[in-house]
């Protein structure tokens, strides 16, 4: 449920819970002023003013202010129902908590315009220092697939009447790989964008998951040569309503990361099951985990391991947590005991009462 922000409210909504505030207030401090007494009602009104100058606008604070003001000097200054002040002591007093109070609400008012300005400022440092890893992590991992193209393509133009047809399989396999690597960095950046803009929608449709992890792990093939992916999911295992695309990204970035940093011949898992109205998917690996400081920051953009390879732009896993959090779900991720880690994935999902119903 998004916070309700006072200072983002049309004006006269302002006004309106300012003045209400106050007269609430007010109220409750006329039903207990034979115990608290007018000097203390006055410090409680001041403070009140001061946190509705952390929420309003500068003019509904000022009227607050003087609308508090009014309000203590004709229900708790002596003589009580007028403006009049008998006493010289308590005018001083009355127009002391006027000027603290103007005073007070803006000042607030200001010190909360700086801290926007200041946030502003912090939010655009961090947005260039985003960038600028985002840059610096392009221009190897694009540079890389495309130079590789570059140099098997002039191979086989130049050399194409030398070349025997195992070198020429061998040089087009190369730029196949360095293809699809280099089309997997421009879907990471696609789907980031689309993150950002907020038109990410799932389309729901009935979805075999079994068949989604084999999917997965068939276009993986080019990757998994010297590890071995395990599709751990019962038959038998119900129909769910997803986005099939959405997801299916989802585990590919898992599995791919899981492959870049698992050892050779080492596992990766891919496990599926329902719990309560819930889709339960998991892949786990027999890697070395992840250093405990550093879990909670793996879901953030451009975020790489501290000690962690050059390559790998960051947005892996950062697009894996905004595609499930579309579907309402959530992401955990744990180290295992005997070794590796494990991604736990909780999707809120309508399941099919069987596992043979077509797609609606």
């Amino acid at each position: 449920m998004e916070r309700v922000i006072l200072n983002k409210l049309p004006k006269p909504q302002q006004y309106l819970y300012g003045i209400l505030s106050v007269i609430m207030v007010s109220a409750i401090c006329y039903l207990l002023s034979a115990f608290i007494g007018y000097k203390i009602v006055a410090l409680i009104l001041l403070f009140v003013v001061s946190v509705l100058a952390m929420f309003l606008d500068i003019f509904p604070v000022l009227v607050v202010a003087f609308l508090s003001a009014v309000i203590w000097d004709y229900f708790f200054i002596p003589p009580i129902f007028t403006l009049r002040i008998s006493q010289p002591e308590d005018v001083l007093m009355f127009l002391m908590y006027f000027i603290v109070a103007m005073v007070n609400a803006a000042l607030n008012y200001k010190t909360r315009q700086w801290e926007k300005i200041a946030r502003k400022r912090e939010e655009k440092r961090n947005t260039l220092q985003l960038y600028n890893t985002l840059l610096n992590s392009l221009s190897h991992e694009l540079r890389t697939p495309i130079s590789t193209i570059i140099a098997a393509t002039d191979n086989l133009k130049a050399d194409k009447a030398k070349l025997q047809e195992e070198d020429k399989d061998v040089l087009v396999s190369e730029i196949s790989k360095a293809a699809l690597r280099l089309n997997g960095h421009v879907e990471n950046l696609l789907n980031m964008s689309r993150l950002e803009s907020g038109v990410i929608k799932p389309i729901r449709d009935w979805c075999d998951i079994n068949e989604l992890a084999y999917d997965v792990k068939n276009k993986l093939k080019e990757y998994s040569a010297n590890h071995n992916i395990k599709i751990n999911i019962k038959e038998g295992l119900p129909l769910f309503k997803i986005d099939s695309g959405l997801i299916s990204q989802s585990i590919y970035n898992l599995v791919y990361n899981a492959l870049i940093y698992t050892p050779v011949n080492g596992t990766i898992s891919i496990g599926a099951f329902k719990q309560d109205k819930n889709l339960v998917i998991t892949v786990e690996d027999t890697g070395n985990g992840f250093p405990e400081n550093e879990k909670e920051n793996v879901f953030e953009k451009f975020y790489r391991l501290k000690n962690s390879r050059t390559g790998g732009t960051g947005l892996g896993l950062s697009i894996v947590k905004g595609f499930i959090g579309a579907h309402y779900g959530t992401i955990l991720l744990e180290n295992v005991k005997d070794g590796g880690a494990k991604f736990t994935i909780v999707i809120p999902a309508e399941a099919s009462l069987t596992n043979n119903l077509k797609n609606e």
